[in-house]
């Protein structure tokens, strides 16, 4: 795994804490700490070779995700008079807010298999792909949300439960390190087996989520939340020519994902 591709959010993370503590100790803010469940899907992605003299194909995997635990971190404000930056914002703000959330989990695939045609010196050939792949992903979310509140008290005036809706752009770091065999089933019957490097990726995403926050405490709250992620990142892979196969040229091969990932998890939270 590049480590080197995690970085910048890490480091946004941090300067986003940092400049969050000396201004809200009067201010609705909040450290969150979660963990839960990550559901991952995608649509059948391409999975196809670059030109080269002997050889094209293009096939399509079936794109089966294992679930995994997913853990993150959140740094939110609600926009009240005496919030983030200590700005005056008027009463109706107060049902508006924003938070960085950044998480992080497993992403892989477990074996699958995929029917393919290829040319191959000319003729049309037919095969299987066996394919598996392990991965991880960190997203680091910039949140825009609204909230409504219910049961209010002394202790808690904006309401004791406060459901919520967030949206906002994302950066995804993600990882692949497939391993695939390519068995040809017409023409030479040639197989390709083949351990990869592992690639990282930088995708911009789409977030969305919603929740359910109680105000257990006046400083500390729980809270459970529903969350979805759309990206489209894209790998490319270096192949050699494999022990078997004699008449083809070593070439890559580009991984072009849809992902559709979906989280449940469960919150405790600080408030200052």
């Amino acid at each position: 795994m590049k480590r080197k591709a995690y970085r910048p959010a890490i480091w946004l993370l941090l300067a986003a804490a940092l400049l969050a503590l000396p201004v809200g100790a009067n201010g609705e803010m909040y450290v969150e700490a979660y963990l839960g469940g990550n559901f991952a899907a995608t649509e059948s992605f391409n999975f196809g070779a670059s030109p080269h003299p002997t050889l094209t194909y293009n096939v399509r995997v079936p794109g089966r995700f294992d679930p995994a635990v997913v853990g993150g971190l959140k740094i939110g404000t609600w926009f009240v008079k005496e919030g983030f930056l200590g700005f005056n914002y008027p009463a109706w703000m107060r049902f508006f807010g924003f938070f960085l959330d950044f998480s992080y989990h497993r992403l892989n695939l477990g074996h699958q298999r995929a029917n393919y045609r290829e040319t191959f010196l000319g003729l049309n050939n037919r095969g299987v792909l066996d394919f598996s792949s392990e991965g991880t992903a960190a997203t680091l979310a910039f949140m825009f949300a609204g909230r409504y509140g219910f049961f209010p008290d002394s202790e808690v005036p904006f309401g004791r439960l406060q459901p919520y809706l967030a949206v906002g752009p994302a950066l995804l770091f993600t990882t692949q390190q497939p391993r695939f065999n390519f068995v040809r089933f017409t023409g030479p019957f040639l197989t390709d087996d083949q351990d990869m490097a592992s690639k990282s990726n930088v995708a911009l995403a789409l977030a969305v989520e919603t929740g359910l926050r109680y105000m257990a405490l006046k400083n500390v709250s729980l809270d459970l939340s529903f969350k979805y992620r759309y990206a489209e990142p894209s790998y490319t892979y270096n192949l050699s020519a494999g022990a078997n196969n004699f008449f083809i040229a070593p070439h890559s091969v580009t991984m072009n994902q849809t992902l559709h990932l979906f989280s449940v998890q469960l919150g405790a939270a600080y408030h200052f």
